[in-house]
């Protein structure tokens, strides 16, 4: 996958922007609050939908107008694919070779990303919601319909809590709640499963790629843990039963507080490194490491799903590695994946090692080579 033009119209501080895209290594130079980030955070928007810093789209429309639009063409192992994403106070449109996606769940997933920045690192020490979103988004790329799903629930969710909170312990209340809990387990084993599938293989790789990072003298678990005591392998229609038993073990307490207790939005991740767990005993150093491992796995991991590398997005993280981190994630992405880089300095960049390599300058939400 080779990104290789990308067009910005009243994106953050860009007012406009073409860039015609050569090379495998890109490095985008300048001081901060120049731009760097907005550009790398444009192509992780463009691939899906929604931006890494925040839930707000009109934070990424600039003042010269109201709406925003980004342009990409993507150089994939079957053809070339065009993409538009345009955003405004009205909402989302996006554009596959010229034709509009009635769903963005089917627009996600047509350019792969894997964005790697200093606040990454919450995925280990943040709380459970940053590890949910991770979980999300890098599902949501790989799995067709996994975004639908969430969607879904997300709006049954809220009809339910609304419904918590208004209704009594009347007989007609409790026949709604019935049909409330059958809507939330329908959608919500779904999701549960797909995470539980997504983990298992990101833990493998994770291993694998933190042992050489550590020279073998760590060793990475990563766990899903589910929001309630459940075995997921199992069939859905057996989980589905679970999910149903389990809400009408809390139904008195929902009904007290007015909120849904469980199901896969309070899902939560552990990572444990030699059988402690990270978040809790782990050194900065290891929680960084972690990190690494989880995003070079990633990489690999949708490389299996889909046929072909994605593209990685670092984000000012370089100079935040040791010589031995930087080392080994250099060499996971040289001669592989199309990788972008923003650095305020090259110092910070072992440049002798990196191939096929362009430099770009930014300045004022300008970009020159």
């Amino acid at each position: 996958m080779f990104l290789n033009h990308i067009q910005l119209q009243n994106y953050r501080n860009y007012n406009q922007l073409e860039l015609p895209i050569k090379h495998q290594v890109n490095v985008f130079l300048g001081p901060n609050a120049q731009g760097k980030t907005n550009l790398l955070e444009s192509i992780f928007t463009l691939a899906l939908s929604k931006s890494h810093r925040t839930n707000k789209d009109k934070e990424l429309i600039g003042w010269s107008g109201d709406h925003a639009t980004i342009h990409g063409t993507v150089q994939k192992k079957y053809g070339t694919v065009k993409l538009e994403l345009l955003l405004s106070s009205q909402g989302k449109k996006a554009k596959i070779n010229s034709l509009e996606q009635r769903k963005l769940s089917n627009f996600v997933g047509a350019l792969n990303v894997v964005m790697f920045a200093p606040e990454d690192l919450e995925i280990v020490k943040g709380t459970p919601g940053i590890r949910r979103r991770f979980l999300d988004m890098e599902i949501g790329q790989v799995q067709p319909g996994y975004l639908y799903t969430l969607q879904q629930y997300a709006k049954v969710l809220i009809q339910r809590n609304n419904f918590l909170k208004s209704a009594a312990h009347s007989s007609v209340d409790q026949a709604m709640l019935m049909v409330w809990n059958e809507q939330l387990a329908t959608y919500g084993v779904k999701i549960m499963l797909k995470r539980q599938h997504f983990i298992k293989k990101l833990k493998n790789y994770a291993k694998e790629i933190h042992a050489g990072i550590t020279n073998h003298a760590e060793q990475l678990d990563i766990y899903y843990r589910p929001s309630f005591d459940v075995e997921l392998d199992v069939e859905e229609t057996v989980l589905f039963q679970h999910f149903m038993i389990k809400l009408s073990q809390v139904k008195d307490g929902e009904f007290r507080r007015g909120v849904t207790l469980v199901g896969p939005h309070r899902d939560d991740l552990s990572f444990f490194i030699n059988d402690k767990e990270a978040q809790i005993f782990g050194s900065q150093g290891q929680q960084r490491t972690t990190a690494l491992s989880i995003k070079l796995a990633e990489i690999e991991l949708i490389r299996e799903e889909i046929g072909e590398y994605p593209i990685l997005l670092l984000d000012d993280v370089l100079s935040e590695l040791d010589h031995n981190r930087q080392t080994q994630l250099i060499e996971t992405f040289q001669d592989k994946v199309q990788t972008f880089i923003t650095t305020t300095s090259l110092e910070s960049v072992q440049l002798g090692s990196l191939k096929d390599l362009g430099v770009y300058h930014v300045m004022d939400g300008k970009v020159s080579s």
